[in-house]
């Protein structure tokens, strides 16, 4: 390869230099639009925008669910909107998605039921879902460890002559972890269709991006491995959406993974058990309140004339109703059966599982004779 056609080569797997971006903070068009993508439709826009207000409400009455007792935990994605919406209105019904655990509205936009969402982190089960039916996988505590499951899932789509895409989400944490390398490598080497999208919410917990990674960006961390990349501003619903409606495109012709770093921030502690005072000041949180991604894109809307005043009112009834049936849904106990913990661990059980299993029968036998006596 000449040097001319190196260069070239390398070029195209570079980011842009600075985010992508279509809407600045205030809600006005950018001087200069970004060259190579697209701007979504205005239908596209107001579909997001609506979708971006119930994930908002899905957000603020899950984390009051958590101080009601009513889940275990909640990691909230409030501030990042843009990102859990514009990832999934990126994707095809047959398309796969890989979430983490902060990922909740993700899964309500793709159209689960916000109960079944939540019975992770009320404790339920495992996952509350049908993975294979919302092509969806289980929600990922474990960091980056679905990354691979997404490469596989993604190149096992391919080999079977479909041309469906994987998308993985992840935090900037993950990006240190070991499995991210691999898949990054191994997605490369089999230009596999998968999508990988970090969400920079600038804090693995309590760490800050500083002390993760000396990389100008993580969306340089694609370079090596060969996989074309790209950073965008996580809080323009506009530019997210067509950064990744772009990126599934790319993935889906077959030109190998992409990925896709988005500029964004938690603006709620980790989950309802963190004090992000103790890392963080009240200066920052209040800056990044100001490009808050819901507001922008409703600023921006409304100035194009493309978002009335009945359709906010709308939304928000819409909203409204959502929170409402899910604090009844929610609020409802649940009967937990202790032999469930057997069910689905392996598709034959193993003589030790069956032995354990028969255990637990007999113990609840006679625990329930014994308060009939």
């Amino acid at each position: 390869m000449s040097v001319k056609s190196l260069r070239q080569t390398v070029q195209g797997f570079l980011p842009s230099l600075t985010p992508v971006r279509f809407v600045a903070e205030d809600g006005t068009p950018v001087a200069k639009p970004p060259a190579g993508y697209s701007e979504p439709s205005e239908e596209a826009l107001r579909e997001a925008y609506r979708r971006m207000v119930l994930g908002r409400r899905f957000d603020t009455q899950a984390t009051a669910l958590t101080k009601q007792g009513r889940l275990a935990v909640y990691p909230s994605s409030r501030g990042q909107e843009a990102c859990q919406i514009g990832a999934v209105l990126a994707l095809r019904p047959d398309d796969w998605l890989f979430p983490t655990y902060r990922d909740s509205v993700a899964l309500v936009t793709r159209g689960i039921d916000p109960v079944e969402v939540l019975t992770l982190l009320r404790g339920d089960w495992h996952c509350g879902y049908d993975p294979a039916a919302t092509r969806v996988a289980p929600q990922c505590t474990p960091l980056a460890t679905q990354v691979l499951h997404a490469t596989g899932m993604a190149e096992a789509q391919r080999r079977k002559g479909e041309d469906g895409v994987s998308m993985a989400l992840i935090g900037d944490g993950a990006t240190s972890e070991g499995d991210f390398h691999e898949a990054l490598n191994f997605a490369a080497v089999l230009r596999a269709p998968v999508v990988f999208f970090v969400q920079n919410n600038k804090y693995a917990i309590s760490v800050p991006l500083a002390r993760q990674t000396a990389a100008p960006a993580l969306a340089y961390k694609g370079i090596g491995y060969g996989v074309r990349s790209e950073q965008v501003d996580g809080n323009d619903l506009v530019a997210v959406l067509a950064v990744l409606t772009d990126a599934v495109a790319h993935a889906r012709a077959g030109h190998g993974p992409v990925l896709v770093e988005a500029h964004t921030y938690r603006m709620d502690a980790h989950t309802n058990a963190d004090d992000a005072t103790r890392y963080r000041d009240a200066e920052e949180v209040e800056r990044w309140g100001a490009a808050d991604p819901l507001s922008r894109l409703e600023t921006h809307l409304r100035a194009r004339g493309a978002l009335t005043e009945a359709d906010t009112a709308a939304a928000r009834e819409e909203a409204e109703a959502l929170a409402a049936d899910l604090r009844t849904r929610m609020n409802a106990d649940t009967t937990a059966d202790p032999m469930e913990l057997f069910d689905h661990v392996y598709a034959d059980p193993t003589p030790q599982l069956l032995e354990q299993r028969a255990q637990l029968a007999a113990e609840l036998a006679e625990t329930t004779l014994t308060q009939e006596d």
